[in-house]
């Protein structure tokens, strides 16, 4: 399984971005995708997930200002993120989970100017 994102690149302080993800076949067979991201010198943390049985989740970092969205004829997953921070500046990297397994993409930075 083959996932790949991208849309990433230099955005200034307030602007907005648009993630993709792209999964090899079918995407409604994976039971949920995420976005994570990880900025230099940190850990790798979730910023958006959807689910066919839990629908979205959002931590408060991204809560009102990302939105994750799913086009199953198109195979693909959308991270909109609006009102951007310089702190959202990460690796922005696509995850498709399918029972206990994951499968991740290379990443796609984000660098958000002030």
């Amino acid at each position: 399984i083959h996932v790949e994102e991208s849309g990433g690149g230099l955005v200034e302080a307030g602007g907005s971005r648009r993630l993709s993800c792209a999964a090899s076949g079918s995407i409604s067979r994976f039971n949920a995708m995420g976005w994570h991201r990880q900025a230099p010198g940190k850990q790798r943390e979730l910023v958006a997930r959807i689910s066919s049985s839990t629908g979205t989740y959002y931590p408060d970092s991204a809560k009102g200002r990302f939105t994750i969205s799913r086009d199953n004829t198109k195979n693909a997953v959308y991270l909109q993120m609006n009102s951007l921070k310089p702190e959202d500046t990460a690796v922005y990297y696509c995850a498709a989970e399918q029972g206990w397994h994951e499968f991740w993409g290379q990443g796609t930075q984000v660098n958000v100017t002030s």
